[in-house]
């Protein structure tokens, strides 16, 4: 089993992709994070029904993730 946090600190500044409770998708260059799974993202964008938003930095609270998935 891999731990969370594990794949967390092996993808500081690194691209990862998220999955939200809410069906959206993120993907963004890890830049911090916390043991709540708090996560700071540069670079990010939103993709939702196949629409792309970029949304630069975000702060995003750790309860909305369901996924994370290393993109490199």
């Amino acid at each position: 089993m891999v731990l969370p946090l594990n794949v967390l600190e092996k993808s500081l500044n690194r691209r990862i992709s998220l999955l939200l409770k809410d069906n959206r998708t993120l993907e963004g260059k890890l830049v911090g994070f916390d043991d709540f799974m708090n996560l700071v993202l540069e670079e990010t964008e939103e993709t939702k029904e196949e629409q792309v938003k970029k949304l630069g930095t975000v702060v995003l609270r750790g309860n909305n993730v369901v996924t994370i998935v290393p993109t490199n």
